[in-house]
């Protein structure tokens, strides 16, 4: 299963967002990686601006370039504004919705935990991080799981109502998938525009 497994703090650094979650190097160093990271003040291209974009969104949502592509060419057959229809399949991504319900604390952890059989889909053990959840699906922690310090750690203190595209379950440790976000309900930072622009070229 390929993924990205390069140094993230510097992928942060040079977006100046913490894509990968709390990034400790990145509070104390918020500019560019590199011996010159600091005074950079080379003027992006458009096309560049569009790049970062795409790439910005592919390492937010662990997803490598055939992945992507594969994504959009979908999001693009949908009738509806693409871009917007793209962040809601990256959003429906079995790891993306167990990061969402605040079983994990990262995407990568969600990756890890849906990989090692840790996370059933209506009951049924799924282990395909890349697995697309439809609406009215329940994504659950598998019950031999549910004492895994890693998830207890991340549900404390977590704010379920801040996603409200999906309903927590506390009696199954997991919930229910209600219907695709809107985008305004998405928080990520990617001008998705730019990424259909860049694809259209």
């Amino acid at each position: 299963m390929a993924r990205y497994i390069g140094p993230k703090s510097r992928i942060a650094r040079r977006f100046g967002e913490a894509i990968f979650g709390p990034d400790k190097v990145l509070s104390k160093k918020n500019y560019a990686p590199g011996q010159h990271g600091n005074n950079r003040r080379k003027k992006t291209s458009e096309y560049g601006l569009m790049l970062a974009e795409k790439q910005k969104a592919k390492y937010t949502y662990g997803v490598l370039e055939r992945q992507f592509r594969n994504l959009f060419e979908k999001a693009a057959t949908k009738s509806g504004v693409t871009g917007e229809i793209l962040l809601q399949l990256l959003e429906s991504r079995l790891d993306n919705v167990v990061f969402r319900l605040g079983l994990a604390p990262t995407r990568a952890a969600a990756r890890q935990l849906v990989s090692h059989k840790h996370i059933v889909v209506d009951g049924q053990v799924v282990n395909i991080p890349s697995y697309s959840v439809k609406p009215g699906q329940i994504v659950a922690v598998r019950e031999k799981a549910k004492s895994l310090e890693v998830i207890e750690a991340s549900l404390a203190g977590f704010n379920h109502s801040k996603y409200p595209w999906i309903e927590w379950d506390e009696n199954v440790k997991g919930g229910k998938f209600l219907h695709m976000p809107e985008r305004a309900d998405i928080p990520e930072n990617i001008k998705e525009q730019m990424i259909v622009e860049l694809y259209s070229k």
